[in-house]
């Protein structure tokens, strides 16, 4: 087994990665778009039922149509992704299959049958059931998009922090023996918190955008203006809550991805104290020379910021790249082994594990105890075994160091900015003086408008502000996901199964080209996306 997943082609790797990779990127366009809407266009319902005005109905009826049109592409494309598990990469379904699975299924048969169900009572049923029905119709949906992203973010946490299973060496297979564990572990939990309010902030810019659009145009005022009202609270608290939940993420990814956390701070040298890398210059085009580098050049840091981050304390200890390759003593005085240990401990796990399936099948039971013995003294280990050179052990450092800081930067410009939309938008009188006097004294304003009340407007330069965020928006959310994924590689699932031990034996011509025809697929998809949202914001809601 060992030597068949390591002869597989390197192409088919190459492009089985790339292909995964596309698709996922693509699906993830659609989804924060689907979940931040879906809060939206409910609390637009939720007032058209408290008020029974007509305006609220139709409101939600506009946001609904968008939502629908974005809900489609991503169902496509969420479909081809959970495909591609079977097809490009039948070792790791095989290896993981009974544990991974059985979140894709629960949001297959709950989830989804969920959102699909009531999306149809959402869109079709505003004459046929009551005003209230519809209304839990339409909070329904969301929740059951809202689920859907959970059982997917568990499967994936499961990836970065394999918890609540065994590995049975007679079926060689990883078996679930805590689906508790898997469906709520800490990394799960705080993962879905991160993720799914940081898709409110794409929605939230999404509606800002569109109705600032309407604001510079002059149409559909009202509109407009009550939509900047509820979206720029929603990207606010968004906003907020997504600094506070990615400290907690990121204090779980230095629990039990310390690699990644030294790869998205260009940490090639750990200890205590450690500051938080505002700016360093990290080779952007290949792998620094990290092992003779004591820190990237032109570093700027927030003093021990890093070691609270990681530790929740100031002076906590935080290894670098070095100290995992080398081996580190921890500060409660255990030894973590270096990768050339652990690489020695990973080949003598899969060689006692082939000792001992070959004596259980010529009947030599007590050599196959002694070689099982081996195997569990060495199995923490296993995955290791796969790993030609230690260096292969360290991500891409540049793409996380850089996407890392894109998403913490654009966030903390989305809080000024959600705050800004939010201020003129209520016309708070003290807070909506002072940001329109400082805004005159920045010359963003004219003097002449700095006293005068708001009127619930957008300043036309904040107007355009607005719509040139939406792409921002999406940069922030891809590269979380950057973050997220290339952080953990090489591995499949972490510490257990490199990616090169996981992919199906294809021919990597036939990857490459279906990789093309995803390529094409999805930009089509996109672009008809796009051009159909254009032409429904155009139209308007029917008010």
């Amino acid at each position: 087994m060992q030597d068949l997943l390591l002869n597989i082609d390197a192409g088919t790797i190459d492009w089985s990665r790339a292909q995964f990779a596309l698709t996922a990127i693509y699906h993830w366009l659609f989804v924060p778009l689907t979940l931040g809407l879906a809060v939206i266009m409910g609390i637009c319902e939720t007032f058209y039922y408290r008020r029974r005005d007509e305006f609220w109905k139709q409101t939600a009826k506009f946001w609904q149509k968008l939502f629908g049109v974005n809900f489609a592409m991503g169902v496509a494309t969420g479909i081809i992704l959970e495909f591609e598990f079977g097809t490009n990469w039948s070792n790791y379904s095989w290896f993981v299959g009974d544990i991974f699975g059985a979140p894709l299924a629960i949001e297959g048969i709950v989830a989804f049958f969920m959102e699909s169900t009531f999306v149809a009572v959402m869109f079709f049923g505003w004459k046929k059931v009551s005003p209230g029905f519809h209304l839990a119709s339409t909070w329904l949906t969301g929740i059951g998009a809202t689920l859907s992203a959970w059982w997917i973010l568990v499967a994936n946490a499961w990836m970065q922090n394999p918890v609540g299973c065994a590995f049975n060496p007679d079926t060689m297979r990883n078996e679930m023996v805590d689906f508790m564990a898997v469906a709520f572990s800490p990394f799960a939990v705080s993962k879905f918190f991160h993720t799914v309010i940081s898709a409110w902030i794409v929605g939230a810019v999404f509606v800002v955008a569109v109705s600032c659009w309407y604001l510079l145009k002059k149409r559909h005022v009202r509109m407009a203006k009550e939509s900047i009202r509820i979206a720029s609270v929603v990207g606010l608290v968004a906003a907020l809550g997504a600094a506070m939940t990615g400290h907690k993420a990121a204090y779980d990814v230095a629990q039990v991805q310390p690699m990644k956390l030294a790869a998205m701070e260009g940490l090639y040298n750990g200890g205590t104290d450690q500051g938080l890398t505002v700016f360093a210059l990290v080779n952007p085009l290949g792998q620094s020379d990290y092992e003779h580098q004591p820190e990237p050049p032109l570093k700027v840091a927030v003093p021990n910021a890093l070691s609270f981050l990681a530790t929740n304390s100031f002076h906590g200890y935080v290894p670098g790249i070095n100290d995992i390759l080398n081996g580190y003593v921890r500060p409660d005085g255990t030894r973590e082994p270096s990768a050339d240990e652990k690489i020695a401990s990973g080949r003598l796990a899969i060689s006692a594990l082939s000792d001992y399936r070959k004596a259980r099948h010529e009947g030599r039971d007590a050599d196959a105890q002694a070689a099982l013995k081996v195997f569990r003294e060495n199995q923490q280990y296993f995955g290791y075994g796969y790993v030609k050179d230690k260096h292969q052990l360290v991500p891409p450092v540049a793409i996380n160091f850089y996407a890392f800081r894109v998403m913490v930067g654009l966030g903390c410009l989305f809080i000024l900015f959600f705050a800004l939309v939010a201020v003129l938008a209520f016309k708070i009188p003290f807070l909506s003086i002072f940001t329109r006097r400082l805004l005159a004294a920045l010359g963003l304003l004219d003097e002449a408008e700095a006293d005068v009340p708001a009127s619930g407007s957008q300043p036309r330069w904040l107007c355009w502000a607005a719509v040139i965020m939406v792409p921002l928006a999406y940069i922030a959310s891809e590269s979380g996901w950057l973050v997220a994924e290339f952080g953990r590689q090489p591995w499949t699932i972490q510490d257990m199964l490199p990616t090169w031990a996981a992919v199906s034996d294809l021919n990597s011509g036939s990857v490459a080209l279906t990789f093309v025809l995803f390529l094409i697929l999805f930009t089509t998809m996109l672009a008809v996306e796009i051009n159909i949202l254009l032409k429904q914001i155009k139209k308007g809601p029917e008010l």
